[in-house]
């Protein structure tokens, strides 16, 4: 594997700072990244697979759902246990030194942030995104590239955040792994740079060839199974000549492709992959622990450390500047035994000490932080001190939303974090008409956590709110989450709406007079006309011209 000389461990004291002193070379150790994937990928067993490589945790729980197994560290929803899926994005901070790494030297600081795998939710993954420097995109062996990885690949692009590929469930039956390179290559532009090749087919997953300059193999990686993929897979390392006399045409196979590869320019090259053209390519089973090492130390050794964030007005927060801050995430209930709410917190620059009080940017008011932590999964721990590309959480931090700014000293504000257009919409109402405070609380905690969008107009009242989604499992979470948390029961009816649209107090008389369309405003003040469907949507544009109708997404059609 090409390893830039700068990203070694062992050289960090002595690499190229982001900025010099104590904060640039806290910075220089980061890695901030998060897993993205279609449905059932493994993408959170892949996190704790990653955790227990990482040794913070002794035993993997494996697949959620599954009868006698544990539950996986970042989920930590009742339904997401019962359903064996994530739909909440969750951070978990572990140090992680890799084997080239002496005892005198200092470890990487990982900072893992999971995402919701299920589509409905693919709005709290984008606010997530916002937050990390890197992303592994995890593809099923046997399915390749499906629509969720398509869609949130096409966000890191837009983002211009580095992706490395991993190539997961290779113990079962699935594609050649040419086959998948070249579906990588075809659907969506990005060349893959395999750091590792498979020995052994798809069902077959013998080890792993760790490949050099030209496709040569350096080593040959063959990994032992153990006992439901609970411990770390004991890992056999050796030369050419050994891994031939014991593979045999499987190696004499591996060592032709990887050199395939190179003759048609799929080796690593790091500025490439930081320029988001090339994607490093591993090959692993989550759920055996194979080339769960790999993928960590590839993230360590070719992943960006933090670096300067843009702000509103076009200039350059540098990580050693002053403290800054932006959340990208509110969540509540994480903790059944403290009713407080998290809001999480993607550090920018400077460092960050627990009970400082800083500016919040968009209100101009003072905002302690005394009440701060660091997350694993449910498991909290009070946190101290930060540095830039570390996650935090604040405690009953109830000022905070998506997409604001925290600053000390230095006026800055970074951009907000847009909304996804909503697809979907229903009538929420209180099953008991005697547990309506209960009810109005759990609408505005779910609406200012952006679970759902809220919508209000004076015909429905406070006690029939809309909710607006991007996907309709918005809504059981909403159901669940104030059943779990608030002890109301929550009756929804759907509403026969599939288009939203910006509007204005101008247009919404007349828009409110057509069929099919009724006009609502958003919590945060932005009115929002909803139309049944593109045909009306064509009709209204076509016959009244001077209504405003626009598009909540820039090039979304309209």
């Amino acid at each position: 594997m090409t390893t830039p000389p700068a990203s070694d461990a062992s050289t960090l004291a002595s690499a190229e700072r982001p900025g010099a002193g104590r904060v640039g070379t806290e910075a220089a150790r980061r890695r901030t990244f998060a897993v993205i994937s279609h449905p059932d990928a493994g993408k959170s067993t892949l996190t704790e697979a990653l955790a227990l490589h990482a040794k913070v945790i002794s035993e993997a729980g494996a697949v959620h759902g599954k009868a006698g197994r544990k539950s996986t560290v970042s989920d930590w929803m009742e339904m997401e246990k019962a359903r064996g899926i994530s739909v909440s994005s969750t951070a978990l901070q572990f140090e992680y030194a890799p084997d080239t790494v002496g005892e005198s030297d200092t470890p990487y600081v990982v900072n893992l942030v999971d995402t919701p795998g299920h589509s409905d939710f693919s709005e709290d993954t984008y606010r997530v995104l916002t937050a990390v420097d890197a992303a592994v995109m995890l593809i099923d062996a046997a399915k390749g590239l499906e629509p969720q990885t398509l869609k949130l690949f096409q966000v890191c692009r837009h983002r211009g955040i580095p992706v490395i590929t991993v190539i997961n469930k290779w113990d079962r039956p699935g594609r050649t792994p040419l086959e998948l390179l070249d579906e990588i290559s075809e659907r969506i532009g990005l060349t893959p740079t395999p750091l590792y090749w498979p020995v052994g087919i798809a069902g077959d997953f013998r080890g792993l060839l760790e490949r050099g300059t030209d496709g040569e193999a350096t080593s040959y990686v063959h990994f032992t199974r153990t006992a439901g993929g609970a411990k770390i897979a004991p890992e056999e390392v050796m030369d050419a000549d050994a891994a031939l006399a014991r593979e045999g045409e499987e190696w004499t196979t591996a060592t032709e492709e990887s050199q395939l590869l190179s003759a048609t320019g799929q080796d690593h090259d790091q500025d490439e992959f930081v320029a988001g053209r090339t994607s490093p390519v591993i090959f692993a089973s989550a759920m055996l622990n194979f080339g769960v090492r790999q993928i960590l130390d590839t993230l360590v050794a070719l992943a960006p450390a933090p670096a300067a964030r843009t702000a509103v007005d076009g200039s350059e927060r540098a990580v050693t500047d002053p403290f800054s801050a932006v959340v990208f995430k509110v969540q509540a209930g994480m903790d059944s035994a403290h009713r407080d709410r998290l809001a999480f917190m993607r550090i920018v620059s400077g460092v960050f000490e627990r009970g400082m009080v800083v500016t919040h940017a968009q209100t101009g008011k003072p905002f302690a932080t005394k009440y701060a932590l660091t997350v694993f999964g449910r498991e909290r721990t009070t946190v101290d001190d930060a540095y830039p590309g570390d996650v935090v959480g604040l405690v009953n931090a109830n000022a905070l939303a998506p997409g604001h700014t925290l600053y000390l000293d230095g006026k800055v504000e970074f951009p907000p974090i847009p909304s996804f257009a909503p697809e979907f919409f229903s009538i929420l109402r209180a099953e008991s008409a005697g547990k309506y405070k209960q009810f109005r609380k759990a609408v505005d905690q779910l609406d200012s956590e952006g679970v759902v969008q809220i919508l209000r107009n004076d015909l429905r009242g406070d006690a029939s709110p809309v909710m607006a989604a991007v996907g309709p499992m918005q809504f059981e979470v909403v159901a669940a989450r104030m059943k779990a948390e608030y002890g109301v029961e929550a009756r929804m009816e759907s509403l026969p709406y599939g288009i939203a649209r910006r509007t204005d107090a101008a247009s919404a008389d007349e828009l409110n007079r057509q069929r099919g369309v009724e006009v609502f405003t958003r919590s945060d003040g932005v009115m929002l006309a909803l139309l049944s469907d593109k045909w009306r949507l064509q009709y209204i544009l076509k016959e009244f011209p001077e209504l405003t109708l626009e598009p909540l997404v820039a090039g979304e059609d309209g």
